[in-house]
């Protein structure tokens, strides 16, 4: 015979009646937690704990925060997950510094308004006042008697009108990292030249250019700079065939004249 034991189906009974109430146990542990988990959520939403208590802005450097959050129209007291975004990020879009932005949630009660600005590309000098000119090709108010232009470069001598809006097109389409090395452009038409002007660098040369085809006109620099004596004094010409007129060779020349004289 076999010296298996043989387990009757009674004395499995009362094993399968504990394994059957610990998993209805379980199960109904599972939905107590869920019932609590969609009460809390409930409670949540519909209570002030869900309501906006701080506006937190990002990214910004031209324009203010209160600035911004007033142009958002967000208010504290408001719940923070029934926010039209894309209706808050048109009114911040309506701000001419303004390119792009996001808003995000910070657990619990913050939301995060994160500023992308134009950058600014330029300032208009008129009567003693600097007005920024950003990338899209807007001016800005005035700025603050406090502040002073060290971002971009000081156009100077040019007026309202449509040599500075072709100019302001150039200046858009130029690299940043070339415009970084211009300090002051002014605009300067001679008989020959109608739309000249001229760029004091910050490296110390003076360069001579026009309006028309400035961006293109200007793209070489870096490289054609690299291959001038940097002691030598001049005036460098960006225009359709760029060359380097060189005053020291210039005054060299005269002393050698008056001396055969």
């Amino acid at each position: 015979m076999s010296n298996e034991k043989v387990v009757t189906i009674n004395e499995r009974i009362p094993t399968l009646k504990e394994q059957r109430k610990r998993r209805a146990n379980r199960r109904l542990l599972f939905f107590l937690s869920l019932f609590f988990l969609l009460l809390l959520l409930m409670v949540y939403f519909q209570s002030p704990l869900s309501h906006i208590r701080s506006i937190e802005v990002e990214g910004n450097f031209l324009v203010e925060d209160e600035q911004v959050i007033e142009a958002s129209q967000l208010s504290t007291g408001t719940s923070m997950w029934n926010l039209e975004e894309e209706a808050i990020r048109n009114q911040l879009l309506l701000l001419s510094e303004v390119a792009d932005v996001s808003l995000s949630r910070k657990f619990p009660t913050t939301v995060v308004l994160t500023i992308k600005e134009h950058s600014r590309i330029g300032y208009l000098y008129v009567d003693g006042k600097y007005y920024p000119l950003l990338e899209s090709g807007t001016f800005l108010s005035e700025l603050p008697r406090h502040q002073f232009p060290s971002d971009a470069p000081i156009l100077i001598d040019w007026e309202q009108g449509e040599a500075l809006t072709e100019f302001s097109r150039e200046l858009m389409s130029t690299p940043e990292q070339l415009i970084e090395r211009m300090s002051e452009i002014f605009y300067a038409p001679t008989e020959t030249e109608s739309d000249e002007v001229i760029i004091h660098m910050n490296d110390g040369l003076e360069v001579h250019s026009t309006i028309k085809d400035f961006s293109e006109r200007m793209r070489p620099y870096p490289s054609i700079v690299r291959e001038l004596d940097p002691i030598r004094r001049g005036i460098l010409h960006m225009k359709m065939s760029p060359y380097f007129e060189d005053f020291d060779l210039e005054e060299e020349e005269d002393i050698e004249v008056e001396g055969e004289g």
